[in-house]
């Protein structure tokens, strides 16, 4: 199938909400939004892995079903997002010897060299996710970005590699299939999150992305254009929403509304006047709680984060090198003078990203909040790998009047209306990146979905 019409679906699996954005690209190599499908996870994902796989079954069919009605895709495959407190990465350095010299190095040398770090031996239950080259050094002569076409005997490669646990992917894989579709590979969502929030530049001086989710905080670090260190922290927005909750005795959805609507990370003392009324339960009076309070509460959960996010920093040993400092995006960085915290303890240089500058037309105001990073970015890294790999996902198609709603077992057979989509472009083009900026190991991938077809029948709630 032609990159060029190729239709893509991210699915972010999320802790607080499934997201689901059908994305096709512009003339420009944006991304046109066709639709967007969320429900909130309800239980099903707990600190960025799916715990209750009923539970997250319903939630994607929610999410993925609104997407269809919006977009007028038959979706059939997603690039699905991956995250939680197992995923761990590490450096490797690969060696390939040539036998001879004047011989232009290919970029079939390069690809067998990916593939032996994909057989590394890891602790067991460990897989690896991803094996994303960063600099090459050929005889001796370090700091090469692009080897092909140069000639050498001993050629070299430094590998940020991303493992996971096996049984997390699988679990994914049992969730999303369950729901009627398939998975045309999983990708780290940090990973997906820096390719929908960061420029070129950014990542060459060196930048470290800082996604604050709903269960957990993804870092990807870069330098010189290199994924550098890449780490989950295993809490999020959702735990401040507990803490509020549990500090005040409030509902869940209380604490939720008033972080939102009256918090910040700096109490200051102009907030101890400043008091938020929230109704007490049935047949109790109505609590009286003052902003400062709620400050505070949100302020100590903050710096917990930012002192295991600097932590992560000071371990990737280029803290020195971060000349774009540190950029926060996702869900949780829409909280009131979260910048000015960071700053305090961290000392770089802070700014919130969106994925504004990556998106084309379609539904552009609601999908450039950050907290859409994770989901746009996952249609970005799913184009770049279809381009890599022409046989991925490429059966997602525009439907007909006469198409039913989808081909999911969850679907029910419903006509829906054609609707033009503002801006929408026939003839989009392909992103013009780097082909090799993104590795996916779809080889392995592959085999974890045939080692999985015993597993995806466990009975898992």
């Amino acid at each position: 199938m032609d990159t060029n019409n190729r239709i893509i679906v991210g699915l972010d699996i999320g802790t607080t909400k499934v997201c689901a954005i059908v994305g096709q690209l512009s003339e420009n190599g944006k991304i046109n939004v066709l639709g967007i499908g969320k429900s909130p996870s309800q239980g099903g994902v707990s600190r960025g892995m799916v715990a209750n796989v009923a539970k997250a079954v319903t939630a994607i069919q929610s999410a993925v079903e609104e997407a269809i009605k919006q977009s007028e895709v038959d979706i059939k495959t997603v690039f699905v997002g991956i995250a939680g407190h197992h995923i761990k990465s590490l450096q490797h350095r690969g060696t390939l010897s040539r036998k001879q010299w004047d011989i232009e190095i290919t970029e079939d040398e390069l690809n067998k060299l990916e593939e032996e770090m994909e057989n590394l031996a890891l602790s067991p239950g460990l897989e690896i996710i991803h094996v994303l080259p960063q600099e090459y050094r050929i005889d001796g002569e370090d700091g090469i970005k692009d080897p092909i076409g140069r000639v050498g005997v001993r050629v070299e490669c430094n590998y940020h590699i991303i493992t996971g646990e096996t049984s997390a992917a699988k679990t994914i894989l049992m969730a999303v299939r369950r729901a009627g579709l398939e998975v045309a590979d999983l990708i780290v969502e940090p990973v997906a999150s820096a390719a929908a929030v960061l420029s070129d530049p950014e990542m060459e001086a060196g930048v470290a992305l800082v996604d604050i989710g709903g269960g957990t905080t993804d870092i990807c670090i870069f330098d010189d254009g290199s994924i550098r260190h890449t780490a989950i922290i295993p809490i999020g927005g959702d735990r401040i929403t507990k803490d509020l909750q549990e500090a005040f005795g409030i509902l869940k959805d209380q604490a939720e509304y008033v972080k939102t609507h009256y918090g910040s990370c700096y109490p200051t003392e102009t907030m101890k006047n400043e008091v938020v009324v929230v109704p007490g339960l049935p047949g109790r009076n109505p609590k009286e709680i003052s902003l400062f309070a709620i400050s505070q509460v949100i302020q100590a959960r903050m710096e917990d984060i930012i002192q295991k996010v600097d932590f992560e920093i000071v371990v990737s040993g280029i803290r020195n090198k971060l000349a774009g400092g540190l950029v926060l995006t996702g869900g949780g960085s829409g909280m009131k003078d979260i910048t000015q915290l960071f700053h305090y303890f961290i000392g770089l240089e802070i700014h919130i990203g969106s994925p504004g500058q990556r998106l084309g037309k379609g539904f552009i105001d609601e999908v450039r909040n950050p907290m859409y990073a994770t989901s746009i970015g996952l249609v970005i890294k799913g184009f770049e790998l279809a381009q890599k790999n022409d046989a991925l996902a490429g059966n997602n198609q525009r439907m007909s009047k006469q198409d039913t709603i989808a081909t999911g077992e969850f679907f029910t057979e419903t006509e829906i209306e054609m609707e033009t989509i503002p801006g929408y472009i026939p003839t989009p083009q392909t992103i013009k990146s780097n082909p090799r900026s993104f590795i996916g190991g779809w080889d392995l991938f592959k085999n974890w979905m045939k080692d999985g077809e015993d597993f995806k029948e466990d009975k898992v709630s």
